[in-house]
Formats: C-alpha cells, sequence, structure tokens
C-alpha cells in the first residue's frame, strides 16, 4: 500500500508545494488545513493549488488542543511546514505547541518518521519565533520517532518585499552588506524534503543555487522591473532602536521586529539544492504586477 503522508502548514508557501511534490511521487497525502475551499485555491506567489492532490482533509484550528489528536492515525510519516509568521496567533502556541501536539500524536500512532521544516540559525535568535521553533526542535531530536529536521535559508516568497520597495525605487537594505544568502524557491525546498524522508534521522541546511548580497538581490529586482532604484543600508541602530519601539507596542511587532533583524544580520547560504532561479522569480512577479 501506497505510504500515507500527513502534512501540517498544508496551505503555506512551502506546504503547497510539499503536496504538490508528494502527489507527484505517488504518495497519499492527508493535509491538515483550516480552510478546505481556501487551500483547493492557488497560493501566494505561484505556490499550488490542492485541489486534486489531497487525499484526506484534516480540517481546523491546530491552536485547539482537541483538534490535532487522530490526526496521524494510519499515517507513515508526518511533514510539518507550521509555523507563525505574519498571522496574527502566537508563535509559542503554533511553532512550538501545535507541532508538539501534532508529535505526541505521531508518537502515540507509531508513526515511522517526522520531518520538521525549521529555519536556519533559529538557535541563536532572540525572537519568539526563533525560540518556539528552537524549543520544538529539541522535544523533537528526543522523540523516539526517526526525525528529519530542514533549515532553509529563506525562501523566494520571503524577498518579494524587495520586489516591492523597488516599485517603488527606494529599496531598504540591512546594515552588513557583506552578508549573504542563498533563498530557495519553495518546489525546490520541497523536493529536497521529500528526498530526506525515511527512518533516518538527521539536520540539514539548505540553499538554493544562487550566493547572492542584499545589494545584489535589490539590483535583480530593480532589473527585473527595468528602472534604476536608490537603494541604502539601515543603520544598526536604526535597527535597534525599531526593535526597542516595537517591543512597546505589543508582542506581535515586537516578535516580527526581533525575528526579521536575527534574520537580517547572518550569512544563510547552506547545502546548495534547486534550479530556480531568484532572477526569473522577480521577473515572473513583475510581469503579473504589470499585467494586474
Amino acid at each position: 500500500m501506497t505510504e500515507l503522508v500527513v502534512v501540517a502548514g498544508a496551505t503555506g508557501y512551502l506546504g503547497r508545494h510539499v503536496i504538490a511534490a508528494l502527489a507527484g511521487r505517488g504518495y497519499r497525502v492527508r493535509a491538515i488545513v483550516r480552510s478546505r475551499a481556501r487551500a483547493e485555491q492557488p497560493g501566494a506567489f505561484g505556490a499550488p493549488a490542492l485541489a486534486g492532490l489531497v487525499d484526506e482533509w484534516w480540517v481546523g484550528e491546530v491552536t485547539d488542543p482537541g483538534f490535532l489528536p487522530g490526526a496521524c492515525q494510519g499515517a507513515r510519516r508526518v511533514v510539518s511546514a507550521l509555523g507563525v509568521t505574519r498571522q496574527k496567533a502566537s508563535p509559542w502556541d503554533v511553532d512550538y505547541l501545535a507541532n508538539l501536539r501534532l508529535l505526541q500524536d505521531a508518537e502515540r500512532e507509531r508513526v515511522g518518521s517526522f520531518l520538521y521544516v525549521n529555519v536556519m540559525h533559529a538557535s541563536a535568535g532572540r525572537s519568539l519565533i526563533m525560540r518556539s521553533k528552537s524549543a520544538f526542535v529539541e522535544a523533537l531530536t528526543r522523540s523516539p520517532l526517526a526525525h528529519q529536521v530542514i533549515n532553509p535559508s529563506g525562501y523566494f516568497s520571503d524577498l518579494a518585499g524587495i520586489l516591492q520597495m523597488a516599485r517603488r525605487r527606494i529599496v531598504i537594505l540591512p546594515p552588513d552588506l557583506g552578508v549573504h544568502i542563498a533563498p530557495i524557491h519553495g518546489a525546490d525546498l520541497a523536493r529536497c524534503c521529500v528526498d530526506r524522508l525515511g527512518d533516518a534521522s538527521g539536520s540539514w541546511d539548505i540553499g538554493g543555487p544562487d550566493v547572492l548580497t542584499y545589494r545584489e538581490i535589490a539590483n535583480l529586482a530593480s532589473l527585473a522591473l527595468g528602472r534604476r532604484c536608490i537603494t541604502f543600508a539601515v543603520p544598526t541602530r536604526a535597527v535597534r532602536a525599531a526593535v526597542w519601539l516595537a517591543n512597546r507596542l505589543g508582542e506581535r511587532p515586537a516578535t516580527l521586529a526581533q525575528f526579521f533583524a536575527d534574520g537580517l544580520t547572518r550569512d544563510a547560504v547552506g547545502e546548495r539544492c534547486g534550479d530556480h532561479h531568484l532572477e526569473v522569480f522577480f521577473r515572473d512577479l513583475a510581469g503579473a504586477g504589470a499585467r494586474g
């Protein structure tokens, strides 16, 4: 019988690509979603619609403690791309507690393995998002289940904001212009995840084919739009001031500000994976914007 894989975070940018990759290789998929109707529509940044790709739907709120028990029944594998970025939920409730409840259910159901999509350098981050992810990775590595931890450098979709700034002809860059990143397309990262499904445990830092500075990324955005842009780096003291101010505006602004501050100050490269290039992604987005 074909293996059944449970996918959490199924309607996110990566989750959609993971389900497409699993379905393409003949796996059966049980998708954990808040809305089936939304899941069956195309996602943002070219992520696929899940209509016709999912065999079973598990619909509800992952923050509800009674929702996840039973979600892994009959499954052989679990893949979780579940996490908070711009949603209003607390990272601790989603990135840690919801993933932990899913892991506990996987253990009860004697699932063969659990693959978790983390963030590169999460253990060094100070934001609640990073600390929540790190806490779950610690729980996962203590689990008797085989586990795979995938640490992506950053998604193409994360950099769409640079293209949006370039549309306004001014691009704000991080303080250290020497930081390098190897962003990865969701389809490429999904293939890397499915390649690593199995009974062997491990952790991998994964990046895309191109290693770029943020200034080079801004130049690619400018070329995609066919316009010249002004770029300037935000002083380190300004980043600190923004984090300080966000902390006084509430937990959500503080969490997001610290998360982005953490991510913009370290190299994020990892193992080369995939054949999608950011230049083409930007050109496609720019063309879609022009048509819209």
